[in-house]
């Protein structure tokens, strides 16, 4: 089944079942890749799709860190369930130790030695794990390994 069978079947379910956080946020999904099939002029795919999942997320993170920072728990607690409904989309996340291998194998790969290499490896990582890793911690753990 395609994410966007699985996410019209979800968004039944949730109607049914009067879940108001996953109907919202399933709606927002389904608006954001309207969006990019109009923007593109294309079918989203489920790599897309995935693409814009990840994306969201990452808004979602930053903007409960800025409501918890300034003291709004309820804005905080909403954007977290959302990131919840959008995490039952993206498939499963590499663990820390998968990361770590993938990023040796990818310095071993271009021969990299210093910070100055970051770009190429980055580059060739970003790739490979698109959809599959947190980049950010990625990032963070190329910069321990190259420092």
């Amino acid at each position: 089944m395609t994410l966007k069978a699985r996410l019209s079947e979800d968004m039944k379910t949730a109607m049914r079942a009067k879940d108001q956080v996953s109907l919202s946020t399933i709606r927002l999904i389904n608006a954001a890749i309207k969006q990019f099939e109009v923007d593109e002029r294309t079918e989203a795919d489920d790599t897309k799709i995935t693409a814009i999942l990840s994306k969201m997320i990452k808004q979602r993170k930053d903007s409960a860190k800025i409501y918890a920072d300034a003291g709004r728990s309820d804005l905080a607690d909403k954007e977290t369930a959302e990131i919840n409904v959008l995490n039952r989309y993206l498939p499963e996340m590499m663990s820390t130790k998968d990361i770590q291998a993938a990023v040796e194998a990818a310095i071993a790969q271009t021969g990299a030695a210093s910070m100055a290499d970051m770009g190429k490896v980055m580059g060739l990582l970003k790739t490979s794990l698109a959809g599959k890793a947190d980049m950010g911690e990625v990032n963070k753990i190329l910069k321990a390994r190259l420092s």
